[in-house]
């Protein structure tokens, strides 16, 4: 129940936020509109708010998935903004004397440069994803890591609590190499997939 929360979530949240920052990073006047909104909303603690998600979306898997997208989605809009702005200026203007359209520039220029950061922001979100489905769990569920957790801690069962913080920690460790196999073999012709590499 738990990994599916988290691969909900990121899903979701990864989604939302590329999509989001891809329209930010290319329209000035939508950056100066909601982007404000959007640090507003990141800086309320998410512990605060899980409460309200669980109203709203119940006990089960929805507002868990919601909780962790809300988490997710924060560096992944950033990142997917500040890797669409990368982009050299010459190969731009190149492009522009050239006639080519908004989305050949964004297909063929911004993307490309972008992908590296995008990675990098999904890099973070799928470890701040399992955080957030234990957040969530903490809060009220039925199933779940985070559930039993509560559980173990309420009989003073302090063993049984570390042996899912070591289960919680390996899909964390598991999750974050699949992201980081699936940037090598995405962006293998960027220096930031050369540094994961050798660092992997």
């Amino acid at each position: 129940m738990t990994l599916i929360e988290i691969l909900g979530g990121f899903v979701v949240g990864s989604a939302l936020g590329f999509a989001l920052g891809a329209a930010i990073g290319q329209s000035a006047i939508l950056e100066e509109i909601v982007y404000p909104y959007i640090v507003a909303f990141q800086t309320m603690p998410k512990v605060a708010i899980a409460p309200l998600f669980v109203v709203w979306f119940g006990f089960g898997a929805a507002s868990k998935i919601v909780i962790t997208a809300t988490i997710v989605f924060f560096p992944v809009v950033v990142n997917t903004i500040v890797g669409l702005r990368s982009a050299p200026r010459d190969q731009i203007d190149l492009m522009t004397v050239c006639t080519a359209s908004r989305w050949q520039m964004f297909r063929m220029i911004r993307l490309p440069h972008a992908l590296p950061f995008v990675f990098a922001g999904l890099d973070i979100g799928i470890v701040l994803a399992v955080i957030g489905a234990i957040v969530g769990e903490f809060v009220g569920a039925q199933a779940g890591l985070g559930y039993l957790i509560l559980q173990r801690n309420f009989s003073m069962d302090t063993a049984g609590a570390f042996a899912i913080l070591i289960v919680l920690s390996l899909i964390g460790i598991g999750l974050h190499a699949a992201v980081r196999c699936i940037a090598r073999r995405t962006i293998f012709w960027s220096d930031a997939s050369a540094d994961l590499s050798r660092s992997g």
